[in-house]
């Protein structure tokens, strides 16, 4: 199980990630300690407000690549948690075919956007060399941990259609989505493992045992 107050960064980066990627995950390094302080003062108050201070952090973090992502991926997080919500409304009122129908539509759009991101310049370059055309894109930018987030999303979407989906608060699926320890390096996290211990009391305490590094 990953828990929220473990973050896990890798020691063989450079054999693993961009330059630009290895960079960011050391920066988390000092980062994570600052954020976790304030999230755990917060939550001695409010455990929402906290919530949000770290949903808030790991977007403001992801945005220290590149400001321009973050849209793309609170686009993803919005379309995926309305898709989710979607489905998972469909499955209780019995209409499995709407369902799935929508399941498949959600899905065949984060895929859609994980293969232009990530062979858009490379389909374009052999097309033109096949068919002598000079057809032109600007270089696609690869954003740092689409894969993780969308396949991320990917299982909430299924599970959503399976009807294992139980919570669908939105500031605690950002979180999940975005929560910045995981969201570049991965794993890939389970709604599961991670959801349901942003409702629970003890999360917003600190268990210095339960931190890692390696």
């Amino acid at each position: 199980m990953h828990s929220l107050q473990t973050a896990v960064i890798p020691n063989t980066l450079s054999r693993k990630f961009p330059d630009n990627a290895v960079q960011l995950l050391r920066v988390s390094v000092f980062y994570l300690p600052v954020v976790l302080a304030a999230f755990f003062a917060i939550g001695r108050y409010s455990r929402p407000l906290a919530a949000l201070w770290l949903f808030a952090s790991s977007l403001f973090f992801y945005g220290w690549w590149n400001p321009a992502y973050v849209s793309l991926l609170i686009g993803s997080v919005l379309f995926n948690f309305a898709m989710g919500s979607a489905i998972s409304l469909e499955h209780q009122r019995g209409r499995l075919m709407r369902a799935k129908g929508l399941l498949i539509a959600a899905v065949s759009g984060d895929l859609a956007l994980l293969a232009y991101y990530k062979y858009a310049n490379f389909f374009l370059t052999n097309a033109n060399q096949l068919l002598g055309t000079q057809w032109h894109l600007e270089d696609v930018i690869l954003p740092l941990g689409i894969s993780f987030f969308t396949f991320t999303q990917i299982a909430f979407l299924v599970d959503a259609y399976r009807g294992e989906v139980k919570e669908r608060n939105f500031i605690h699926y950002g979180l999940f989505v975005t929560y910045f320890p995981h969201l570049i390096a991965g794993p890939v996290l389970h709604h599961k493992e991670m959801m349901p211990q942003f409702a629970q009391a003890k999360t917003y305490r600190p268990h210095w045992r339960m931190l890692q590094s390696a």
